[in-house]
C-alpha cells in the first residue's frame, strides 16, 4: 500500500511543541492520556501523533519515546498579521482563520501586540482503509460535520481522501494537566510548549480584572490603584494596550496623590504605547493635562 510521505519523513516533520514520554512499566496510552491530558479518550491522539496504527498498529513497551502533543505559544511582535503568524507557525497564510478563532480573533483584525496567542498543534493522520475526512474530523475534533475545516485546511478541494494520504489536523483543545505542564517544562526539547501559557494566562485573569483598577480610581481609592496596577505591570505579561490602559488609570491616580513626577512618567509611558491618545480637555483634568504637556510645549 502506497502511504505518501515515508515513516521516516513523517518522523522528521513531527511538531516540536510535542514534549517527550519515555515509557515506563505499567504505562498505557490511556493512563498516558489521563495523566498528561486529564482526558482517557485523548489516547488517540498519542496513537496518531507516534504513528502507532500503521501497518495493523504497534504496542508500546518499556523505554519507547512517545511524543506527547502540546500547544504553542507566541508574543505577537508589531507587524505581525494573523496571515503572516499562519504562514510561521502553521505552514500557509490560508490557515489564519484557524489561528484567529483559536485565538478568539478573527483573521481581518489585527493581533495586539504584546499578546501571548496559542498555537495549533498540526498533527499528522494518515488515512486508513474506508476513512473520510468526516470520520476522521468525528475521531480528532469531536464532529464529523467540520470536515469542511480539514478539507479547507488541506486545501483538498473537495476531492476524496485515499488511504495513505497525510491529513493535517489542526488541534487546539489541548489542555494539559499540572502534569503535563511539569513534564513539558522539564522536556529541554520542547521549543514551545504549553507551559509557556503562563503569560497567556496571566493575559487573560489581568484583562478580567482590569474593570476593578478603573474601579478603584473612579472611587477615589487611589493608593489600592497604584498598588493594583504596579502589579499588573510588574507581570512583565501585559500586551501593549493592556499596558497603556493601565499607565492611563496611573496617570490619574498619581495626579491625585500629588506624585507629579510618577504622574508625567506614566503618562510618557501611556502616550508612548498609545500615540492616538488626545489629550482633550473636555475629558481630562487641568492636572493631567499639566503632567502630560511636555515642558517646551507649556504655553
Amino acid at each position: 500500500m502506497a502511504w505518501g510521505l515515508g515513516l521516516a519523513g513523517l518522523l522528521v516533520s513531527a511538531r516540536s511543541e510535542a514534549f517527550i514520554h519515555v515509557v515506563a512499566p505499567g504505562d498505557t496510552l490511556a493512563s498516558i492520556a489521563e495523566r498528561y491530558y486529564g482526558k482517557i479518550h485523548y489516547e488517540r491522539i498519542l496513537v496518531a501523533a507516534n504513528l502507532l496504527d500503521l501497518e495493523g498498529g504497534s504496542r508500546i513497551v518499556r523505554g519507547m519515546r512517545l511524543e506527547v502533543p502540546a500547544l504553542g505559544h507566541r508574543r505577537v511582535r508589531r507587524g505581525d498579521t494573523w496571515a503572516s503568524l499562519a504562514a510561521e507557525h502553521l505552514g500557509s497564510e490560508d490557515r489564519a482563520i484557524v489561528l484567529s478563532l483559536a485565538n478568539d480573533s478573527r483573521p481581518w483584525l489585527v493581533p495586539e501586540e504584546g499578546a501571548e496567542i496559542v498555537i495549533p498543534y498540526n498533527l499528522r493522520v494518515i488515512v486508513r482503509p474506508g476513512e473520510t475526512l468526516s470520520t476522521i474530523a468525528g475521531r480528532f475534533l469531536g464532529n464529523p460535520n467540520k470536515a469542511w475545516k480539514l478539507d479547507q485546511y488541506n486545501k483538498f478541494e473537495g476531492r476524496p481522501v485515499e488511504p495513505g494520504t497525510v491529513v493535517l489536523v489542526p488541534l487546539t483543545d489541548l489542555p494539559l494537566t499540572e502534569a503535563g505542564r511539569e513534564a513539558a517544562a522539564r522536556d529541554a526539547e520542547s521549543v514551545a510548549s504549553q507551559a509557556a501559557g503562563d503569560t497567556l494566562r496571566m493575559q487573560r485573569r489581568i484583562a478580567q480584572e482590569m474593570p476593578l483598577l478603573i474601579s478603584d480610581v473612579r472611587a477615589g481609592r487611589y493608593v489600592d490603584a497604584v498598588a493594583r496596577g504596579s502589579r499588573f505591570i510588574a507581570s512583565g505579561a501585559l500586551t501593549e494596550p493592556q499596558l497603556a490602559a493601565v499607565y492611563r488609570q496611573l496617570v490619574e491616580a498619581y495626579v491625585a496623590l500629588e506624585a507629579t513626577a510618577l504622574a508625567r512618567a506614566a503618562c510618557t509611558e501611556w502616550r508612548g504605547r498609545d500615540p492616538g491618545v488626545k489629550l482633550d480637555p473636555m475629558l481630562l483634568s487641568p492636572k493631567i493635562l499639566e503632567v502630560c504637556t511636555p515642558p517646551q510645549a507649556a504655553p
